[in-house]
This record gives C-alpha cells, structure tokens and sequence, in this order.
C-alpha cells in the first residue's frame, strides 16, 4: 500500500513537535508494511539535510507560494513558518502524475488540502484529514487570529481557495484524525456522519532509554549543575515563552540556581525579538538559554530532557502535547498550562502538575515543590512514564493501518 501524506511545510531548521510526530507516523506504518511518501513545498537555498530523507523516506518536494501581494519578504517568510495558507501548481500535476497512491492523507488544511481533496475525489482513492494544531479546540483569541485579514497585502489566491473548495476538506473526507478527544467531540457535533477518530501522536520509549546527557553538556556547557527548567516548543506566541519569562525573575530569587532552557526553532521572528528584548531589559541574559531547533531524535535534545528537573509548557493551545509524552519517557517531571492536551494526559499531583496561566503562583508552587522534593517527583515521573507506554509506535500505526485499509475496501465495494 503507497500512501501520500502531504504536508504544509518540512523544514528541518524548523522541526518542531509536528515533524516531529509525522516522522514517527511514517516510521511505524514503514514498519507495518505500508509505503509511505511525504510531499511537502520546496525549500529556498541551501538547507541542512533532511532527517525523513535521512531515515530512507520517498521525499517529493514541490513548488509553493504565498498567494497575497505587497507583502514583505519577512512577513512571507513568518507566514510561511506559522501557517500561511499557501498555493502550489506543481503539487496539482505532481499528485495527478503519481499514479499509484491507495490513500491521500493531508496533513494541512486550506488551498494545499484543497488541491489533495480535488485529486483525491477525481480519481476515487480514499482521502483522509489529520488536524495537528486544532479547529475549533482553540481559545477564542487565537481562533480570531487565525481568521483576522492579511495586513498590507492582497490575497489574490482566493479564487484557488474556491476552486479547490477548500472549505469541503471535512464534509469530503472519508476520515478525520485528530489527537484530541475534545477536538473530536466537537467535529462530531458539526458533522455527525463522519469517520471521526482520535488518533494520538506515539512515542518510541526506545530513544530515551540510552543516557544522553553529555551530549546535552557539550552543546550546551550553560546547564552544568543548574536546575535546569526547559520549555521544548517552536519560538511562537502560542506556544506562550513570553509568560515564562515574565515569571523568571520571581523564579530566580527562590530558586538561584536554576537556568530557563527554551528549545526550539524560531517560527516568528518578532515575537523572537520582543522576547530577547524582554530578556534584557530583566537583565536575565545569563539565566535564559536559547538553543535553537533540534529534531526529536537529536541526541542533544533528549539529552536536555534527561537532564531537566521540571519540563515546563506554557502554552496558550496545546491539542496534544507530544512533550509531555517525551519527558516522561526521559525521566522527567512536567508542569503544564491548563489546555486540553496535557490535561487529558496529566492527572494533577499524581503525574504531573497543572497551573493556570491566570495564576502564577500555581506554577511557582509546583516548581518548589519539584525541586524540594526529588524522590517523591520520582515517582510521579514513574506514574507518568506508564502513560506514556500506551503510546507506542507500533500500537498507534497498526491503528492507522488499519484505517487505511478499511477506506480502501470500502472504497472499492463502492465502484
């Protein structure tokens, strides 16, 4: 069985919890004895090597472009990296030329998901949808930022929008995935006749069980006997470092000898900017750590997990939280904004601890009692590593496999 799954952007200088997963998905069906082939737009200069390629995966990469004029060179770029909605004539020929896929599966909406639900519908073959970020499990500021207009530019490329009937991706679907039970719950609400199926991210338990650590010291010689506090997520306004930094300097004066560690590649570069512009202006230049994007198999990064007292997600939106997964399976103890993800993942004060945003002094808290009470945070991250077994690799692509196939027959039961 040759199955497409197509992609918004891959970008290894990028690579965050997304790649991340879709790596992993690939990896298990591969083992499961199905072909995967990942289209994803090109990529602009030279860039470092891509680990899917690495890892003996078909990549097939296209041309794509951001249909709106009178935009700047740095604001198309920041669309690009945050999920600018984006256009491709090459992908259109490129999925029609191919003409041995048994199953289109997208892992992006608007006009690229579009073009895959055309192809998908004009040749008969199974098309299925795999929502990452969230659709309507957002908090309603973001929901609104996601639809607010472009500023300073003109989005001619409604018209491929339209003809693609982008807006037909669910209602078209034979099946949609989401990792989030909540997220599903509402799709069923909106569309009662769909194949929706919670489908979460795995884990492969395997990475993190070899120690890591000095390949953490030697990148990063910083995190030398400190009580490292990590945020492992893409450099973004949802994904919330600013609040953390806003907590740092109270952070510091109860605890003087930890170190905040944001890992991660950048996706927005002025938000990056007002960040290390804030770092300064607290006079925390020495106490908080960039690195910088890592994949997930990157010896460093599960060396920082290894090496964390507490992994921390500040997050505004998190639908899943494939690093709450990961740092349990480093060994590591989590506290987590109140989001649906991790809350359906953490039981507060048995696995993990929960914080509202609204409430720092929660999070304050949870950090005092991680780092005053190192045993018993042990065995909370033993409590929680047995979550994480549930989410194996094998298990969860075997379940997708069998998706796969199920369309399929169906599919030709219906010709």
């Amino acid at each position: 069985m040759r199955a497409v799954h197509l992609l918004r952007k891959l970008d290894p200088a990028e690579w965050s919890g997304t790649e991340t997963a879709i790596h992993r998905l690939v990896e298990g069906l591969r083992a499961q004895g199905v072909k995967p082939v990942v289209y994803c737009p090109a990529l602009e200069g030279d860039r470092i090597s891509d680990p899917l390629v690495h890892s003996g995966f078909e990549v097939q990469r296209f041309r794509a472009f951001v249909p709106i004029l009178g935009l700047s060179q740095e604001r198309r770029r920041q669309l690009v990296s945050v999920g600018g909605n984006l256009m491709s004539f090459g992908l259109i020929s490129a999925l029609r030329r191919d003409k041995e896929i048994d199953v289109l599966h997208t892992h992006t909406l608007g006009r690229i998901g579009g073009i895959a639900r055309t192809v998908a519908k004009q040749r008969g073959i199974p098309f299925v949808v795999t929502i990452h970020g969230g659709v309507f499990d957002l908090p309603e500021k973001i929901k609104q930022s996601f639809n607010a207009p472009i500023e300073k530019g003109w989005e001619w490329g409604k018209l491929f929008g339209w003809m693609f009937q982008s807006h037909a991706l669910f209602r078209d679907a034979d099946a949609i995935l989401t990792c989030n039970p909540k997220e599903a719950s509402l799709l069923r609400e909106r569309l009662p006749e769909k194949k929706i199926v919670v489908q979460p991210h795995g884990v492969p338990l395997e990475l993190y069980r070899p120690d890591h650590r000095g390949a953490a010291l030697a990148a990063f010689p910083q995190i030398r006997d400190r009580d490292m506090i990590l945020s492992l997520g893409r450099i973004d306004p949802i994904k919330n470092q600013s609040w953390l930094v806003e907590q740092a300097p109270a952070l510091f004066a109860k605890h003087p000898n930890a170190l905040i560690v944001l890992a991660g590649p950048c996706t927005d570069e002025p938000y990056e900017a007002k960040l290390n512009q804030r770092i300064r202006q607290l006079g925390l230049e020495q106490r908080v750590l960039f690195t910088g994007g890592m994949a997930g198999s990157d010896p460093r990064l599960i060396g920082l997990l290894q090496s964390a007292r507490a992994l921390v997600l500040p997050s505004l939106s998190e639908t899943f939280g494939l690093v709450v997964l990961e740092a349990w399976a480093a060994g590591t103890m989590v506290l987590s904004s109140r989001t649906s993800g991790p809350s359906a993942l953490i039981q507060n004060g048995s696995n993990g601890w929960l914080f509202e945003l609204e409430k720092p002094a929660e999070f304050h808290e949870a950090v005092a009692w991680t780092l005053a009470h190192p045993a018993e945070a042990e065995q909370m991250v033993e409590r929680g590593a047995r979550v994480s077994e549930q989410y194996g690799l094998a298990a969860i692509a075997a379940k997708v496999k069998s998706l796969y196939e199920e369309l399929v027959e169906e599919k030709a039961c219906a010709t």
